[in-house]
């Protein structure tokens, strides 16, 4: 560990050592943050891209929530009809980070992708325990991204989790936020080398050496 606090961990490299949660990510957050601040364009997906090569992150990992979750939200306030504040971001990271912990789906069953596109919608729509329809809205649509996500695995890639879930959110934005959202970017993966578990290749939508096998046919 980097503070040198103790506690229960999930997950360590294959030499014992362990970083908690907060220094796993103490700095790449700001960067993140910055990196959303500053995004064009109404795509998210090509946002997301963009702050994926961008940032300090690695292969896997609990920031890929916040690109996720950050991509949607800079994609909506550019879109400009819905008022996003810079408040309202800083709440959908912090709640997004509660929740998207090292291991989450290992531990949980389900990706911290998708409660990440989940607390966009909460917060945008003022989703909360009293209301009904701003509820269900939400919980409709992790539900699709939890499933879109689920036929994905094999073995698990974050990188092809954040494209997944925000091209799912995108889809059904005009439904649930009245706005339409871009779903398509021509996506080629630059990381399939750096996978620790072994990249699934010609089975994942965004593999290199599979978009170069579309184009020559």
């Amino acid at each position: 560990m980097d503070c040198g606090k103790q506690e229960l961990g999930y997950v360590h490299c294959a030499k014992g050592h362990y970083i908690c949660d907060h220094c796993h990510g103490e700095k790449s957050f700001n960067i993140i943050l910055g990196l959303i601040a500053s995004a064009e364009g109404i795509n998210p997906l090509l946002i997301g891209e963009q702050i994926i090569n961008e940032a300090p992150i690695p292969m896997l990992g609990c920031e890929h929530a916040w690109v996720a979750a950050g991509s949607l939200l800079a994609a909506i306030k550019n879109h400009g009809e819905i008022d996003v504040t810079e408040e309202q971001l800083i709440e959908v990271l912090n709640r997004t980070k509660k929740q998207a912990i090292g291991a989450y789906c290992g531990l949980t069953g389900i990706c911290g992708v998708a409660p990440a596109i989940g607390a966009v919608y909460s917060v945008i729509l003022g989703a909360a325990c009293p209301k009904n329809e701003e509820t269900a809205a939400t919980m409709h649509v992790v539900s699709k991204v939890i499933e879109a996500i689920a036929n994905e695995t094999g073995p698990c890639c974050c990188k092809n989790f954040v494209h997944t879930a925000l091209k799912v959110a995108c889809d059904y934005s005009e439904k649930y936020l009245e706005i339409q959202l871009p779903s398509t970017h021509d996506i080629v993966c630059q990381h399939s080398d750096r996978h620790p578990h072994g990249c699934r290749e010609q089975q994942c939508s965004y593999y290199s050496n599979q978009k170069e096998a579309k184009r020559t046919v």
